[in-house]
């Protein structure tokens, strides 16, 4: 609560004056009015799917499961610590926070949201848990146990989350719990399919007492967490609550202006701000192969820089196999959703590639200064895409073939054979401009489709798309023999790459 004293400040008695107007009847009625609406629609999916809970897990896809409902909550950590989590409006981040008014009763506001939208995540990642684990038994108690785990847990992360900006130290905490989450979730997609698989169904199988002792118990454990991150609002520096303020507005106005390719900046000039980086010497037969090498050899220090994002990368290879265990059991087509992860998954590796092509996109003077030939540049800032793709497409089809969506064969070289057209829609999707909101919108059966959006997120994708399709027909048909589809992505791949780096145009520019 804030104390009295300040909220009977002059400052914050102007602001809650001049906040905006009083509601009147007619805004409570339609508050009231869209909640019963809500309710109403809702109702019935809910009761439907909560009914839904009262059956026994399948003890084959309880490990790819629980390790997607583990990823969701270290993504849920992630996301609040990259986001501040405690900011404020542009206003009262320059006035406020720099004033000498009590921090904690600036600060209260924006921590009830948070507290609110904590609670609400953790609801849906508990009622995501139970699901995964069933409700054999005691579906009542079993349910009040699996929200009221959730809450505290999304609660709890919260907290984490807002005594990390407070503190170094508990940030550090911070990061090593989200580790080891995205640990318990990789060792339960691995596991879940093994020797783990008996304690996962023991865990399914246990009493509704244990499950409500245990969300007792992390309900204690939360409340503790928010005492002391309710506590610590009061010594959070305002550098870091500018800063995080500002990270978010910039997000904010991505998102309201539907231009995502302004959060790779945010996110890039985060990591980097503030940050003492040693010259080294580069390495002699970089600098002796030409303008063109050197020019792309900046790639692969910045990959070198961030060990943590590329270990994060790889361990991301163990997704499609989690995504082929869990909703895929042996179909007929079965593997097209993994196939789906697949392809997103080896575009994403090769896109952590490109910074400096989408660099010389949005300054085209620098990149003229340069007198590199653009077809060398190009070619030269393929070759890392192209390896980091082979890689992580060669790991994910080892795990599709090893959890059995795949028959035998030699399906880890269709990885090496799709990366090169992998590369070029990563290169395409780099040199990208922002969204054209003055395209026209087309009116479809399912409503209004814009697209200046439609046609910015196709840009890339579609050539990775078209020189994947052996792949793609491969993953989806499962066939005995996988060489000849090899031999086909690897003629469709080299295409694609060579006639993206040949087209007309290309030779004056990097």
């Amino acid at each position: 609560m804030i104390p009295a004293a300040a909220r009977t400040h002059p400052a914050f008695a102007y602001l809650r004056a001049h906040r905006g107007r009083p509601a009147t009847w007619s805004d409570r009625y339609t508050s009231v009015f869209g909640l019963l609406v809500a309710a109403a629609v809702l109702g019935r999916p809910v009761a439907e799917a909560i009914g839904g809970l009262a059956r026994h897990a399948d003890p084959g896809r309880i490990g790819a499961g629980f390790a997607l409902v583990a990823a969701a909550y270290a993504g849920f950590l992630v996301l609040a610590r990259a986001l501040g989590p405690v900011v404020l409006p542009a206003a009262d981040a320059a006035w406020l926070v720099t004033s000498p008014l009590p921090r904690r009763a600036v600060l209260s506001r924006t921590a009830l949201l948070l507290l609110s939208a904590a609670a609400l995540a953790g609801a849906a990642l508990g009622l995501a848990a139970l699901s995964v684990f069933g409700a054999p038994g005691e579906l009542g108690v079993r349910l009040a146990a699996a929200l009221v785990l959730g809450v505290a847990a999304g609660a709890g992360g919260m907290a984490a989350a807002v005594l990390g900006q407070q503190s170094p130290a508990a940030d550090t905490r911070l990061q090593f719990l989200i580790a080891g989450i995205f640990s318990v979730a990789v060792l339960a997609a691995v596991s879940g399919a093994g020797p783990g698989r008996r304690m996962l169904a023991a865990v399914a199988g246990a009493p509704a007492s244990l499950g409500a002792a245990v969300a007792g118990v992390a309900s204690v454990v939360a409340a503790v967490l928010v005492r002391r991150a309710w506590a610590a609002l009061g010594r959070i520096p305002a550098r870091t609550i500018l800063a995080s303020s500002t990270r978010t507005a910039r997000v904010t106005s991505a998102a309201t202006t539907l231009d995502p390719g302004m959060l790779t900046w945010v996110a890039e000039d985060v990591h980097w701000r503030g940050r003492a980086l040693r010259s080294r010497p580069w390495p002699r037969p970089v600098s002796r192969l030409g303008p063109a090498p050197a020019l792309a050899w900046q790639e692969w220090l910045r990959v070198g820089r961030r060990p943590g994002r590329l270990a994060a990368l790889l361990c991301a290879a163990a997704l499609p196999a989690v995504c082929a265990n869990a909703v895929c059991a042996n179909a007929v087509g079965g593997a097209a959703p993994a196939a789906g992860v697949l392809l997103c998954g080896a575009l994403t590796a090769a896109a952590m590639c490109t910074g400096g092509v989408r660099r010389d996109g949005g300054d085209p003077a620098l990149a003229r200064m340069l007198a590199v030939d653009g077809r060398a540049a190009t070619a030269a800032r393929a070759v890392l895409p192209a390896l980091l793709t082979a890689a992580w497409s060669a790991l994910a089809l080892v795990g599709l073939q090893a959890v059995g969506a795949l028959p035998a064969g030699p399906w880890w070289a269709l990885g090496p054979a799709a990366a090169p057209a992998l590369a070029a829609g990563a290169l395409r999707m780099a040199r990208r401009r922002p969204v054209d909101h003055s395209m026209p919108v087309i009116d479809t059966p399912g409503g209004a489709v814009p697209t200046g959006p439609l046609i910015w997120a196709a840009t890339g994708p579609d050539i990775a798309l078209l020189g994947s399709l052996p792949t793609l027909a491969a993953l989806v048909t499962r066939p005995a023999d996988v060489l000849p589809y090899v031999a086909a992505q690897a003629v469709a791949g080299a295409a694609v790459l060579a006639a993206y780096i040949l087209r007309p145009g290309r030779g004056s520019r990097p």
